[in-house]
């Protein structure tokens, strides 16, 4: 079934959660809430995505290889796992990115479906023209994920009340979404969608 609007879950993953390779402060506190989004959008038989990082042991994004980051989300590992507590329907498309150890692949418009299908190529079959984003991080992957879709010409809305932040400075997030916002993405809560959404997703 074709939908215009969509939902992008990004990276929830073991090593990106507190007890992780890279945790993100309270990074399984948004979990719950992605939960209520994604009651929401499968009742509404919306599609589903869930992007994740799937590194090679030996890449350029990792720190002994001259990138920015601790080893974490290689594939196959515990860690590159999606977190347990969070319920994705079976048919969710799983995007998988951070494959090329010479690329840091932040955006989910770098990931690719386990038919090698871009992103890009998926929104369009599915008919797709609105992406409803939250997960993991706020100042990194999630943003770059809303600036390519914003970029490429897709609505996009921020689950403002389920993303999370690395905060390496500690506004990080803070100057993001301020980024995002100005580049034209749309901001919302769960209960906001709700009243506002809510029987009239078509």
């Amino acid at each position: 079934m074709k939908s215009k609007n969509a939902l992008l879950i990004v990276d929830v993953q073991l090593d990106f959660c507190p007890g992780g390779a890279l945790p993100i402060p309270e990074g399984d506190k948004l979990i719950p809430m992605l939960n209520k989004y994604i009651k929401f959008f499968s009742r509404q038989n919306m599609p589903i995505f869930a992007s994740r990082d799937w590194h090679s042991k030996h890449t350029k994004h990792f720190k002994q290889f001259g990138g920015n980051w601790p080893e974490h989300c290689v594939q196959n590992t515990q860690g590159a796992q999606f977190h347990p507590v969070l319920r994705l329907p079976k048919d969710t498309i799983i995007l998988s990115k951070g494959m090329d150890p010479d690329e840091d692949s932040y955006s989910a418009f770098q990931a690719v479906d386990s038919q090698r299908n871009e992103f890009s190529t998926l929104l369009k079959k599915l008919g797709v023209t609105s992406l409803f984003i939250g997960g993991l991080a706020t100042d990194y992957c999630v943003k770059w994920s809303v600036l390519d879709a914003l970029k490429f010409g897709y609505k996009v809305t921020i689950l403002r009340d389920a993303v999370k932040g690395v905060n390496i400075k500690p506004n990080d997030s803070e100057v993001s979404i301020e980024e995002m916002l100005n580049l034209g993405a749309q901001k919302t809560t769960f209960e906001k969608l709700y009243k506002t959404m809510s029987g009239n997703i078509k």
